[in-house]
Protein backbone atom coordinates (compact mmCIF):
# COMPACT_ATOMS: atom_id res chain seq x y z
CA UNK A 1 0.00 0.00 0.00
CA UNK A 2 3.22 2.30 0.48
CA UNK A 3 3.05 2.91 -3.73
CA UNK A 4 -0.73 3.90 -3.39
CA UNK A 5 0.05 6.73 -0.83
CA UNK A 6 2.81 7.91 -2.85
CA UNK A 7 1.54 7.99 -6.23
CA UNK A 8 -1.89 9.47 -4.67
CA UNK A 9 0.16 12.48 -2.66
CA UNK A 10 1.80 13.10 -6.10
CA UNK A 11 -1.25 13.47 -7.60
CA UNK A 12 -3.37 15.67 -4.73
CA UNK A 13 -0.41 18.30 -4.78
CA UNK A 14 0.71 18.38 -8.25
CA UNK A 15 0.73 21.68 -10.22
CA UNK A 16 -1.79 22.96 -7.27
CA UNK A 17 -4.58 21.19 -8.18
CA UNK A 18 -6.14 18.00 -7.09
CA UNK A 19 -6.01 15.24 -9.71
CA UNK A 20 -6.54 11.36 -9.34
CA UNK A 21 -5.88 8.62 -11.42
CA UNK A 22 -8.86 5.32 -10.76
CA UNK A 23 -5.96 2.55 -11.43
CA UNK A 24 -7.86 -0.53 -12.94
CA UNK A 25 -8.73 -3.79 -11.01
CA UNK A 26 -7.49 -7.46 -10.89
CA UNK A 27 -7.30 -10.34 -8.77
CA UNK A 28 -3.51 -11.30 -9.81
CA UNK A 29 -0.12 -9.91 -9.49
CA UNK A 30 2.12 -10.25 -12.57
CA UNK A 31 4.76 -7.95 -11.29
CA UNK A 32 5.02 -6.52 -7.64
CA UNK A 33 7.86 -4.32 -7.33
CA UNK A 34 9.79 -1.81 -9.87
CA UNK A 35 12.79 -0.33 -9.29
CA UNK A 36 14.92 2.95 -10.81
CA UNK A 37 11.26 4.37 -12.41
CA UNK A 38 9.19 6.75 -13.51
CA UNK A 39 5.59 7.59 -13.28
CA UNK A 40 3.63 8.61 -16.10
CA UNK A 41 -0.41 9.54 -15.42
CA UNK A 42 -3.16 9.44 -18.09
CA UNK A 43 -6.03 11.42 -15.97
CA UNK A 44 -9.46 11.53 -17.06
CA UNK A 45 -10.88 14.46 -18.50
CA UNK A 46 -14.01 15.96 -19.22
CA UNK A 47 -14.30 18.85 -21.69
CA UNK A 48 -17.81 20.25 -22.30
CA UNK A 49 -19.14 16.54 -22.83
CA UNK A 50 -16.09 15.64 -24.55
CA UNK A 51 -14.09 12.97 -22.57
CA UNK A 52 -9.79 13.73 -22.55
CA UNK A 53 -6.84 11.64 -21.91
CA UNK A 54 -4.83 14.42 -19.56
CA UNK A 55 -1.44 13.15 -20.14
CA UNK A 56 1.27 14.30 -17.47
CA UNK A 57 4.54 12.89 -17.88
CA UNK A 58 7.13 15.59 -16.31
CA UNK A 59 9.07 13.47 -14.01
CA UNK A 60 9.57 11.48 -16.28
CA UNK A 61 13.12 9.70 -17.09
CA UNK A 62 14.26 8.46 -20.79
CA UNK A 63 16.87 5.70 -19.10
CA UNK A 64 14.50 4.51 -16.14
CA UNK A 65 11.58 2.35 -15.84
CA UNK A 66 8.30 3.87 -17.03
CA UNK A 67 5.11 3.24 -15.17
CA UNK A 68 2.04 4.07 -16.58
CA UNK A 69 -0.76 5.35 -14.17
CA UNK A 70 -3.97 5.21 -16.61
CA UNK A 71 -7.55 6.23 -15.27
CA UNK A 72 -9.31 2.54 -15.66
CA UNK A 73 -12.38 5.01 -17.00
CA UNK A 74 -10.80 5.86 -20.23
CA UNK A 75 -11.68 4.14 -23.21
CA UNK A 76 -9.04 2.38 -25.19
CA UNK A 77 -9.27 4.86 -28.45
CA UNK A 78 -8.38 7.35 -26.18
CA UNK A 79 -5.86 5.69 -24.13
CA UNK A 80 -3.66 3.73 -26.72
CA UNK A 81 -2.61 6.72 -29.09
CA UNK A 82 -0.79 8.52 -25.95
CA UNK A 83 0.67 5.38 -25.30
CA UNK A 84 2.45 4.98 -28.36
CA UNK A 85 3.63 8.63 -29.00
CA UNK A 86 5.43 7.80 -25.37
CA UNK A 87 6.66 4.65 -26.66
CA UNK A 88 8.10 6.10 -29.96
CA UNK A 89 9.55 8.94 -28.10
CA UNK A 90 11.28 6.81 -25.26
CA UNK A 91 12.26 4.44 -28.55
CA UNK A 92 13.73 6.95 -30.32
CA UNK A 93 16.25 9.10 -27.83
CA UNK A 94 19.35 7.30 -28.66
CA UNK A 95 21.19 9.64 -26.41
CA UNK A 96 19.35 8.56 -23.02
CA UNK A 97 18.44 5.59 -24.47
CA UNK A 98 18.96 2.40 -21.72
CA UNK A 99 18.24 -1.19 -22.83
CA UNK A 100 17.39 -2.83 -19.73
CA UNK A 101 14.25 -0.16 -18.96
CA UNK A 102 11.25 -1.21 -19.05
CA UNK A 103 7.39 0.30 -19.66
CA UNK A 104 5.03 -1.03 -17.17
CA UNK A 105 1.00 -0.40 -16.66
CA UNK A 106 0.30 0.15 -12.92
CA UNK A 107 -3.25 -1.65 -11.24
CA UNK A 108 -4.45 -2.71 -8.22
CA UNK A 109 -4.12 -6.05 -7.25
CA UNK A 110 -7.40 -6.28 -5.03
CA UNK A 111 -6.76 -9.39 -3.00
CA UNK A 112 -3.04 -9.27 -2.46
CA UNK A 113 -3.98 -5.07 -1.46
CA UNK A 114 -0.61 -3.89 -3.40
CA UNK A 115 0.06 -1.98 -6.46
CA UNK A 116 0.86 -4.04 -9.23
CA UNK A 117 2.58 -3.54 -12.73
CA UNK A 118 2.12 -5.56 -15.91
CA UNK A 119 4.99 -5.50 -18.65
CA UNK A 120 4.42 -4.09 -22.00
CA UNK A 121 8.05 -2.82 -23.34
CA UNK A 122 7.82 -4.77 -26.32
CA UNK A 123 4.35 -4.63 -27.61
CA UNK A 124 3.86 -2.54 -30.88
CA UNK A 125 0.61 -1.03 -31.34
CA UNK A 126 -1.38 -0.72 -34.49
CA UNK A 127 -4.96 1.36 -34.33
CA UNK A 128 -6.33 -0.88 -37.89
CA UNK A 129 -7.92 -4.07 -38.08
CA UNK A 130 -5.85 -6.85 -38.39
CA UNK A 131 -4.98 -9.01 -41.38
CA UNK A 132 -3.89 -12.19 -40.07
CA UNK A 133 -6.19 -15.16 -40.79
CA UNK A 134 -6.12 -16.44 -36.70
CA UNK A 135 -7.00 -13.41 -34.13
CA UNK A 136 -8.77 -13.50 -31.20
CA UNK A 137 -10.66 -10.14 -31.06
CA UNK A 138 -11.48 -9.17 -27.25
CA UNK A 139 -14.76 -7.23 -27.25
CA UNK A 140 -15.92 -4.85 -24.84
CA UNK A 141 -19.35 -6.82 -23.73
CA UNK A 142 -16.81 -9.46 -22.27
CA UNK A 143 -16.78 -12.06 -25.65
CA UNK A 144 -14.33 -13.39 -27.52
CA UNK A 145 -14.41 -13.72 -31.25
CA UNK A 146 -12.33 -16.22 -33.14
CA UNK A 147 -11.64 -15.72 -36.73
CA UNK A 148 -9.82 -18.63 -38.00
CA UNK A 149 -10.75 -20.96 -41.03
CA UNK A 150 -14.26 -20.30 -39.43
CA UNK A 151 -15.21 -17.33 -37.13
CA UNK A 152 -17.45 -17.93 -33.86
CA UNK A 153 -18.08 -16.07 -30.56
CA UNK A 154 -16.74 -17.14 -26.67
CA UNK A 155 -16.86 -15.89 -23.20
CA UNK A 156 -13.34 -14.87 -22.03
CA UNK A 157 -13.77 -17.13 -19.35
CA UNK A 158 -13.17 -19.90 -21.62
CA UNK A 159 -10.09 -18.72 -22.93
CA UNK A 160 -7.81 -20.92 -21.63
CA UNK A 161 -9.62 -24.45 -22.46
CA UNK A 162 -10.24 -22.68 -25.99
CA UNK A 163 -6.46 -21.96 -26.46
CA UNK A 164 -6.02 -25.94 -24.74
CA UNK A 165 -8.27 -27.28 -27.57
CA UNK A 166 -6.58 -25.33 -30.64
CA UNK A 167 -4.03 -26.81 -33.30
CA UNK A 168 -3.03 -24.57 -36.23
CA UNK A 169 -0.05 -24.13 -39.09
CA UNK A 170 3.06 -24.15 -36.81
CA UNK A 171 3.93 -21.74 -39.05
CA UNK A 172 0.43 -19.83 -38.49
CA UNK A 173 0.28 -17.73 -35.15
CA UNK A 174 -2.26 -15.94 -33.49
CA UNK A 175 -2.88 -11.88 -32.69
CA UNK A 176 -4.97 -10.02 -30.47
CA UNK A 177 -7.38 -7.68 -31.24
CA UNK A 178 -9.29 -5.32 -29.04
CA UNK A 179 -12.31 -3.30 -28.83
CA UNK A 180 -11.36 0.42 -29.31
CA UNK A 181 -14.68 1.21 -27.02
CA UNK A 182 -13.89 -0.90 -23.86
CA UNK A 183 -12.35 0.77 -21.06
CA UNK A 184 -8.80 0.62 -20.06
CA UNK A 185 -9.72 -0.95 -17.03
CA UNK A 186 -11.30 -4.30 -19.45
CA UNK A 187 -8.33 -3.77 -21.74
CA UNK A 188 -5.80 -4.18 -18.39
CA UNK A 189 -7.93 -7.42 -17.55
CA UNK A 190 -7.62 -8.80 -20.61
CA UNK A 191 -4.47 -8.36 -20.76
CA UNK A 192 -3.45 -9.89 -17.20
CA UNK A 193 -5.67 -12.84 -18.34
CA UNK A 194 -3.91 -13.54 -21.73
CA UNK A 195 -0.40 -13.16 -19.51
CA UNK A 196 -1.16 -15.70 -17.03
CA UNK A 197 -2.45 -18.43 -19.60
CA UNK A 198 0.23 -17.89 -22.21
CA UNK A 199 2.81 -18.39 -19.42
CA UNK A 200 2.37 -21.79 -19.33
CA UNK A 201 2.86 -22.32 -22.70
CA UNK A 202 0.26 -23.57 -24.66
CA UNK A 203 0.95 -26.48 -26.65
CA UNK A 204 0.79 -25.90 -30.68
CA UNK A 205 -0.01 -22.40 -30.62
CA UNK A 206 2.38 -19.61 -31.60
CA UNK A 207 0.76 -16.45 -30.10
CA UNK A 208 2.40 -13.04 -30.80
CA UNK A 209 2.86 -10.98 -27.86
CA UNK A 210 4.39 -7.79 -29.99
CA UNK A 211 1.93 -6.61 -31.88
CA UNK A 212 -1.71 -5.88 -30.60
CA UNK A 213 -4.52 -4.14 -32.82
CA UNK A 214 -7.01 -2.06 -31.95
CA UNK A 215 -10.39 -1.09 -33.66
Amino acid sequence: MKYFTLIIAFILFSCGEKKDVLLPKSNVTIVKDIQDHSPIYIFFKVEAKDTIADVNRKNSIISTNWIFNIDKRLPLKLVIPEVMKLQEKKRGDSAHKNENAQNYYSYADSIGKNLAFLPFTKVHYKMEIANNRSQLYFKKNGMIKYSGGKAYDFPKSNLKPFLDSLVINPKAQITFSYDKNMSYEEYIQCKILVKTIIDKKIPFVFINEDEEFIF
